[in-house]
C-alpha cells in the first residue's frame, strides 16, 4: 500500500477512535423514586437558599407529627449510615445504583444496619432534628454521580418553594403489600408491644395517621370518647397494637381482618 494510502487510513481510525471517546455516555435512569414518608400521609415541604445541592426539607401537613415519623427508603438499595453532629445529624445514604443516591438527613435514630440491603418503602429511620437543624424535618435529596438532582417523585419534578405551605405531597410509599389500609383518628395515640395497656409503648400517633392492619386480637378493654371496646389492631409499620377504638371503622371486630 503507498505510503500516502497507510497514511491516510490511519488517519482515519484515529478520527473514529477520537469521536467514540468524545461521545457522552448516557446517564442511566433514575429509579421511580417515592416519597420519604408513610403511605397516606401528606407533607409539605421547602427549600432555602443554604440548603447544599438541591435539596428539599419536609414537615408533616396532616395533622400528624414530624418528630418521631417513620422515615422510608425512596428506593431500593444500600443503606449506609453516617453522624455528623455539626451539620446533617445521624443521616442515611443509599445507593440506589447506575450512580443514583439518596440522603436522608436530621434522623433522631437509624432503623437499618449499615450496608444493609433494602427495599422501596422499608423504613430506615425516624425523624428528628439532629445537627445543624431548627426543627424536626426530614431533609432530602437525590444525586447522580454526587450532582444533586432536581427532586423527582413518581416521574413529576416537584417545585422548590421559598417557605412551607405553598406546596404538599402525599406519599404512596408501601402502600402495597400485606395488611389492610385504615386511617386512625386522635391524637397521641399509643402504639405497644401487645394488646395490653401494661405493655411498653412502641411509638405514639401524633395524629390521624394511614395504617397497615396485619390481624386484630382481644386484649385490654378501653374507654375513650364514649366508646368500649377489647379489639386491639396489629400494625405492619410500627410493629405494635393500637386498640380498635383509635380505628376509622364503625365496628368492634374489623371485618375481613384476621385473628392473629
Amino acid at each position: 500500500m503507498p505510503p500516502r494510502r497507510i497514511l491516510a487510513v490511519l488517519a482515519a481510525l484515529l478520527l473514529g477512535v477520537a469521536t467514540l471517546v468524545a461521545m457522552p455516555t448516557q446517564a442511566q435512569a433514575a429509579p421511580n423514586f417515592k416519597a420519604p414518608f408513610p403511605c397516606g400521609q401528606r407533607w409539605t415541604y421547602s427549600h432555602h437558599s443554604g440548603e447544599v445541592r438541591r435539596a428539599l426539607d419536609f414537615i408533616r401537613a396532616d395533622g400528624g407529627t414530624t418528630n418521631g415519623t417513620p422515615v422510608l427508603a425512596s428506593a431500593g438499595g444500600t443503606a449506609y449510615r453516617f453522624s455528623q453532629p455539626s451539620g446533617a445529624g445521624n443521616y442515611i445514604a443509599i445507593e440506589h445504583g447506575g450512580g443514583w443516591k439518596t440522603y436522608y438527613f436530621h434522623l433522631s435514630a437509624y432503623s437499618v444496619a449499615n450496608g444493609q440491603q433494602v427495599s422501596q418503602g422499608q423504613q430506615i429511620g425516624v425523624t428528628g432534628s439532629t445537627g445543624n437543624s431548627s426543627g424536626p424535618h426530614i431533609h432530602y435529596e437525590q444525586l447522580l454521580n454526587g450532582v444533586g438532582q432536581n427532586i423527582v417523585i413518581n416521574g413529576s419534578g416537584l417545585a422548590y418553594p421559598g417557605s412551607y405551605g405553598s406546596y404538599f405531597l402525599t406519599s404512596d410509599n408501601g402502600c402495597s403489600g400485606p395488611g389492610k389500609n385504615y386511617m386512625t383518628w386522635g391524637s397521641g395515640v399509643n402504639v405497644r408491644s401487645d394488646a395490653h395497656l401494661s405493655s411498653p409503648v412502641v411509638t405514639t400517633l401524633g395524629g390521624p395517621t394511614s395504617v397497615w392492619v396485619l390481624c386484630q386480637k382481644q386484649g385490654d378493654t378501653v374507654n375513650a370518647e364514649g366508646y368500649t371496646n377489647n379489639w386491639w389492631s396489629k400494625l405492619r409499620d410500627q410493629n405494635g397494637f393500637i386498640s380498635n377504638i383509635y380505628i376509622d371503622d364503625p365496628n368492634a371486630q374489623l371485618p375481613g381482618v384476621p385473628i392473629c
